[in-house]
């Protein structure tokens, strides 16, 4: 009978580099990495975050927390994406002018402080996602480890759960521009209306949930499983009344729940 995933071959290759960065958002994957970095090089791993108006306060507290917990060399950064152009504009690259403003701040670190390499959460399963940010990793050559271990999303959450992370069973997440339809500029304005929306949601419980931003209309997504309380008439008026207190005119709930990457939907995507 098998054993399950196995953090050995990840140990090996972290054991293979004097010194990292690892880009810390507080995620699944990132933590986990941070967690395997520090048990393999101790202070040799540096974890940052980068902290940014797109950066859910959610996880900024995650990451904070683990930190402390873990022992991690953490230090938090502020990027600054939303000064750039290219990413304000939202073209369905958005991610590629993201990351290269975190591979520039964390390459200029790495220099300083000759730190040999930087390290991203990106696992196994990713490959074959449309990830435009892993062509900005590609050119300021970033190892991704636990791709390099084959290690898929499955496997960090069982490996995670068998470290006491409490990460191992957090749902997904991804930037706070990823609610804004392409095309449509993102705005600092735009980003705290969304946050303030889905504290609003997890706040009356719901885990997995998103506030796609079209202007003054929210459309909500729920977690499939958590769906029909959602729309259980007191619940959907608690929701509804919450939302449309920040600001939004009309708060609809998208009968068909929460889908990753939802905004993709009727945009032609080309690998990264």
């Amino acid at each position: 009978m098998s054993e399950g995933p196995d953090h050995r071959r990840l140990f090996d290759l972290l054991a293979g580099f004097d010194s990292v960065i690892v880009a810390f958002s507080g995620g699944v994957d990132s933590a986990f990495l941070a967690w395997a970095a520090t048990q393999v090089l101790g202070t040799r791993a540096l974890c940052i975050t980068a902290d940014s108006p797109s950066y859910p306060d959610h996880h900024r507290q995650l990451a904070l927390s683990i930190a402390r917990k873990f022992g991690l060399h953490h230090e938090i950064i502020h990027t600054g994406e939303l000064e750039r152009p290219d990413y304000r504009a939202n073209p369905v690259n958005r991610c590629y002018f993201c990351k290269h403003e975190l591979y520039t701040a964390l390459s200029r670190i790495a220099a300083a402080r000759g730190i040999q390499t930087i390290v991203d959460g990106a696992n196994a399963d990713d490959r074959s996602d449309y990830r435009p940010g892993r062509k900005a990793a590609r050119e300021f050559g970033v190892r991704s480890p636990l791709d390099e271990a084959d290690l898929t999303k499955d496997d960090i959450r069982e490996l995670s759960r068998r470290a006491g992370l409490p990460t191992w069973d957090e749902p997904a997440s991804a930037c706070l521009s990823s609610r804004i339809p392409y095309h449509s500029e993102v705005t600092a304005e735009k980003l705290r209306m969304i946050e303030r929306a889905e504290r609003v949601l997890r706040d009356l419980g719901f885990r997995v949930c998103r506030v796609r931003h079209h202007d003054e209309r929210a459309r909500i997504e729920i977690g499939r499983d958590e769906l029909p309380r959602a729309l259980e008439t007191e619940t959907s008026e608690r929701i509804v009344r919450g939302i449309r207190a920040l600001g939004y005119e009309q708060v609809t709930i998208d009968p068909q729940g929460y889908r990753m990457g939802s905004l993709h939907e009727g945009v032609l995507l080309r690998p990264a």
